[in-house]
């Protein structure tokens, strides 16, 4: 339902706000506040994305929750289409979601209403099974010998030396 609203109501406000801007300081202008909002937005979006992505790159290294990342990452891209789209209205919305804090605070009332589960490395915080041998442990003794090329076994694999 707030689907339909939303697609109902969004445009409606963004042809009031054309006429109402338009009527102020004319056509051209208001065209040229359009594709200028638009290109400032797509240098804005690229250089956020990059720390966005650097973050969620950290938190995989670092073997933290990559949520966070993840939702900056998902609102950067939505901020992105709403900047690429023309309009007053989807491009306050576009600027606001590029603000780090506005951000944090739309995750914060995300994951209040969603069920989050977390996330975790099977055998985190517990010492490895097979832990490098430093020394010490079975150690199984053997010997060797190399045979000459005529009495090694031949074998057509094409894995083994000839």
């Amino acid at each position: 339902m707030w689907l339909l609203i939303a697609f109902i109501a969004i445009p409606v406000i963004e042809i009031a706000l054309f006429i109402q801007v338009g009527g102020f300081i004319g056509l051209w202008p208001t065209l040229l506040i359009v594709i200028l909002t638009a290109i400032a937005g797509t240098y804005l979006v690229r250089s956020q994305g990059r720390l966005a992505l650097a973050q969620l790159q950290s938190s995989f290294n670092d073997l933290r929750d990559p949520t966070e990342p993840l939702v900056h990452g998902a609102m950067i891209l939505f901020s992105g289409a709403l900047l690429l789209t023309p309009g007053f209205f989807t491009d306050a919305v576009g600027f606001a979601l590029l603000i780090p804090a506005v951000r944090q605070a739309a995750f914060k009332a995300i994951r209040a209403r969603v069920k989050v589960q977390t996330f975790g490395t099977p055998g985190a915080g517990r010492p490895p099974q097979h832990p490098e041998r430093t020394g010490g442990g079975d150690v199984i003794d053997g010997e060797f010998i190399e045979l000459p090329d005529d009495e090694a076994p031949k074998s057509s694999s094409g894995w083994t030396k000839h």
